[in-house]
């Protein structure tokens, strides 16, 4: 009994193995989706440790079992509490902050925009810090985040090609990066040129400190902008929302395995109990070779 036991704690720890590699997938998965990501790393540093970590107590638990280390089952098993108590933090704490923050719809315009002030104060803290700002909007204008956004017609007179008109511009459907950091508001009413190039026209208003932070310089644009942080933020929050029901999964799938486990190891030091007190009954119950 005692080998079947240890036998199914190596099969719960080989399966333990086997998922946490959808959480690290998860975790590169964040690192390498797109610039903005790239630029914001602490957000996957969370889950790659939880998935390495992970990864390691498996091995370790594995060999306890495949090796009947007593001391090292214990250990996998308080290893794996404190892993599923972090994997339930991170994922209450991914889904209570990114609970807030929407795109706003603008009338004749086909993309969304975003206001820094929808989204949670956790998330807006951190793109608010004007040291960490500086290092993300500087990753944003080395990755060239706005470079995709040209678009040229052909001139049906000419044969020549011509950026799109404003009118087709507005009907594109823009990510929230190029949306808020590579053109102006368009509630500050500047006139287009192209993508990336506005010009102020006689309507132009500056309520809005965006307006004002708009440069047609192409290492400048709207990368200072808050609607460029609320850009930023609702790319993280589509990403984290998609990582966040995989780790649900996980967790679910780890949380069974963590209790077949542990009933496992604990039938496994009856069975020892047992074992050990039938042995010693035994022994104490044999006559001496020397009574008379």
């Amino acid at each position: 009994m005692a080998r079947v036991a240890n036998g199914l704690i190596g099969v719960v720890n080989f399966v333990t193995f086997l998922v946490s590699i959808p959480i690290l997938g998860g975790a590169i998965w964040l690192s390498t989706r797109a610039a903005t990501t790239e630029c914001l790393r602490f957000l996957q540093w969370p889950l790659l440790a939880i998935g390495v970590a992970l990864m390691v107590v498996s091995l370790a638990g594995f060999a306890g079992a495949c090796y009947r280390l007593t001391w090292l089952l214990r250990l996998y098993l308080f290893a794996m509490f404190l892993i599923v108590a972090a994997l339930v933090f991170f994922v209450i704490f991914a889904f209570a902050v990114t609970d807030r923050g929407h795109g706003q719809v603008v009338l004749n315009r086909a993309f969304l925009e975003y206001q820094l002030s929808d989204y949670s104060g956790w998330l807006r803290d951190r793109v608010s810090d004007p040291g960490y700002w500086a290092r993300i909007s500087a990753c944003l204008r080395d990755t060239h985040a706005c470079k995709h956004m040209a678009r040229y017609v052909r001139d049906p007179n000419t044969g020549l090609l011509l950026p799109e008109s404003q009118d087709m511009f507005s009907q594109r459907d823009l990510s929230p990066i190029e949306s808020g950091c590579c053109k102006p508001p368009t509630s500050c009413g500047y006139t287009y040129v192209n993508e990336t190039l506005w010009n102020a026209g006689a309507g132009m208003v500056v309520t809005d400190p965006d307006c004002v932070r708009w440069s047609n310089d192409q290492q400048v644009l709207c990368f200072q902008c808050d609607s460029c942080r609320a850009g930023v933020l609702a790319t993280i929050r589509h990403s984290w929302r998609k990582v966040s029901v995989i780790n649900i999964v996980v967790l679910i799938i780890i949380v069974i395995f963590y209790v077949v486990g542990c009933a496992a190891y604990r039938n496994a030091k009856m069975v020892e109990n047992d074992e050990s007190f039938g042995m010693a009954r035994m022994t104490k119950a044999q006559p001496s070779r020397f009574q008379f």
